[in-house]
């Protein structure tokens, strides 16, 4: 009777999550039991949107980390443009809360991947990376995974060739991010300025102004980080939401000493603070 009582117990329309239904392609996964596996293709996608930020019940947020990366690889070994394709469909299209697993994938693209992936990732640089913070976030990827090469610093030289207003705006809000810094990557990936007003930004990201005028900089391009400066020389906080107001600067370009002033906090959402970056800075105290 033990031998039947055994034999019984093996069927395909009654199993135990914790055994593998007989004859089915189930694996083991993190909860202890069997499931039907997924393509590289579809752990992309949902690395991309949902990430592994916290981890899961089942499984740590490292190990987690390290399950998706490692079927991404697999995904860019397979086919590395197609990958770079779907980070920047999924990117551009708004379906992720978070842009940072976007980044790191085009990040490990353009280390692991081969040549045609390389330049792949490369230029679609701007096209995920579209703040100075996400550029950071590349940097600090890239590094983890290989060296600063040619490639890399024409990609991320190139960065800096946006339009010059848009250039100048991201230096002032995105000056620093998780201990890097602007002039960190110029000293890195030696941009040159294509116009003058791309050198002056430059310049100024690099090694800063040493004098101030009291008029406003001729270039209305160059004004708004001419208003920075004046904001950081100020003596009142009067003098700092006029300039916030005239000059729309973003609450990055406040000096900390005037972030506790009612005042400033109303010239910034005169200027169209984003409700997200408001939100955030609801629980700081400056």
């Amino acid at each position: 009777m033990g031998m039947l009582d055994a034999l019984k117990k093996v069927t395909t329309r009654a199993t135990p999550q914790s055994e593998k239904i007989l004859g089915s392609t189930q694996v083991p996964n993190s909860a202890g039991g069997f499931a039907w596996p997924v393509t590289d293709q579809v752990r992309l996608d949902r690395f991309l949107i949902l990430g592994s930020e916290g981890g899961s019940y089942y499984s740590s947020e490292r190990a987690l980390t390290l399950d998706n990366a490692e079927a991404v690889l697999r995904a860019i070994e397979a086919d590395g443009p197609a990958v770079v394709q779907r980070v920047v469909e999924i990117s551009e299209a708004g379906r992720a809360p978070k842009n940072d697993p976007a980044i790191f994938v085009l990040a490990l693209a353009a280390s692991r991947g081969d040549e045609a992936t390389r330049r792949a990732a490369f230029e679609a640089l701007p096209r995920i990376c579209r703040t100075g913070t996400h550029l950071l976030h590349f940097a600090q990827f890239a590094e983890g995974f290989r060296g600063w090469g040619r490639g890399l610093r024409r990609a991320v030289g190139a960065w800096y060739t946006q339009p010059a207003d848009r250039l100048a705006y991201q230096a002032i809000k995105y000056g620093s991010r998780d201990g890097w810094a602007q002039r960190d990557l110029l000293r890195l990936a030696h941009p040159r300025g294509v116009t003058e007003q791309h050198q002056a930004i430059l310049h100024w990201i690099a090694q800063g102004w040493e004098w101030v005028g009291d008029e406003p900089h001729p270039d209305p391009v160059l004004r708004r980080i001419w208003a920075v400066e004046r904001a950081r020389r100020a003596e009142t906080v009067d003098e700092v939401a006029r300039l916030v107001r005239e000059y729309r600067l973003p609450r990055e370009a406040v000096p900390t000493q005037w972030l506790g002033e009612a005042v400033v906090w109303d010239a910034l959402l005169e200027t169209d603070m984003p409700t997200t970056a408001l939100m955030w800075n609801l629980t700081r105290r400056q």
